[in-house]
């Protein structure tokens, strides 16, 4: 995205002048700022982008260029807008005060018009502006007063892959403001969501951004309802419970407790259809500390009874797992062999990496003499 811009701002030239002079040239670039010539301004524009886009100082020092840059936003130049809009965006990057004052110099009003306009980049430029901004708390809440959120939506469904991308990271900033969500959805998000999911790298910062939306929402019955009747809907979020990067896999199994703990009767058969079982006991085996516990209370949800057993039946992952496999199969002999199996098979998953991970150590540091790498895999094994 940083890379991209206006012709007008290429030069290798003042990339090294930059380097070399960077007080000298942030005066130059304010001072351009002011001049009469369209030109010039747009130059000063290109060059606060560059110097703004890896240098924390320099936007610090160039604060005092977000307000006539936000006025370049409203000239009827497709060239100025552009190049102010980018310059903005990478001000704001890593900058609290910067987005705040952004926001405050009136910005929102011709970037949200930008959403709607029918140059594919300036959506997608509009689009990233917006999540930069949104990463900010004091900006949440006005950006949604200002209209964005379902013309975000909007681009989620229509938009190019890159401003879709960046739609959905700034519709997930905002869902973070309990305030938004109901206003999030009003627009019908799930379809667009799940569309752009099913597609995508289960592993990929989409996906996890997908999920993160989603557990957001499930939380109200309309989203619940639109998840289950979404064609994949619920299988996508398997998917990523199962293949996702850790923090997907959170969201995941989050979203699909939420579900579950609304309304267990409704919810139980749609989530275990989808072959979540598999999933769910590897998470609570290799989970983060936010993902084993609530796997484990999926698992006790999803059986046929979702009160513990007695003392005589520990409520054990392998009680669990035997009465959700007999339910599938209706047969309890079977299933108490198929629950032993996957049990086992997670333990041959744990020991392998915790194996591996022994071994890596290994390789980094020399092992004591009297201490084998078998030696220390049999002990991890007794401690499982």
């Amino acid at each position: 995205m940083e890379g991209a811009g206006p012709s007008g701002c290429s030069g290798e030239d003042f990339e090294e002048d930059v380097a070399t002079s960077a007080p000298a040239a942030v005066r130059r670039a304010l001072q351009l700022l002011e001049e009469d010539d369209a030109d010039l301004r747009i130059q000063a524009a290109c060059d606060i982008r560059r110097l703004t886009k890896k240098s924390p100082c320099c936007r610090r020092q160039l604060r005092h260029a977000v307000r006539p840059l936000v006025s370049m936003l409203r000239v009827d130049s497709s060239e100025s807008r552009e190049s102010a809009l980018l310059a903005l965006l990478n001000l704001a990057v890593k900058d609290e005060k910067n987005k705040v004052s952004i926001v405050e110099a009136g910005a929102l009003e011709p970037i949200v018009s930008f959403l709607k306009s029918q140059n594919p980049n300036m959506q997608e430029y509009a689009s990233a502006s917006l999540l930069t901004l949104s990463a900010s708390a004091t900006n949440k809440p006005i950006i949604t007063s200002s209209g964005a959120i379902p013309l975000l939506i909007k681009i989620l469904r229509d938009g190019t892959p890159q401003a879709k991308a960046d739609s959905l990271m700034a519709l997930s900033n905002l869902s973070t403001h309990s305030d938004n969500l109901h206003i999030i959805l009003e627009t019908n998000p799930v379809a667009s969501i799940i569309r752009l999911l099913k597609p995508c790298k289960k592993s990929s910062k989409t996906a996890e951004k997908c999920c993160a939306l989603v557990e957001s929402l499930v939380g109200y019955d309309k989203c619940r309802t639109a998840l289950t009747c979404e064609e994949g809907g619920v299988l996508a979020i398997v998917e990523v419970l199962e293949s996702g990067t850790k923090q997907g896999k959170e969201h995941a199994v989050g979203a699909l407790l939420k579900m579950c703990q609304s309304d267990r009767c409704k919810y139980r058969e749609p989530i275990l259809r989808e072959g979540v079982i598999p999933g769910l006991l590897e998470l609570t085996v290799q989970g983060t500390e936010k993902s084993q516990p609530k796997a484990h209370t999926l698992l006790q949800l999803l059986r046929e009874s979702p009160n513990p057993r007695s003392e005589t039946e520990p409520d054990t992952i392998e009680n669990i797992v035997c009465n959700l496999i007999s339910q599938i199969d209706g047969k309890d002999d079977q299933a108490d062999g198929k629950a032993k199996k996957m049990l086992a098979e997670m333990v041959q998953v744990s020991m392998e990496r915790s194996l591996r991970h022994l071994q890596q150590r290994a390789a980094l540091v020399s092992t004591p003499s009297d201490l084998s790498i078998t030696s220390c895999a049999s002990q991890v094994s007794l401690n499982w």
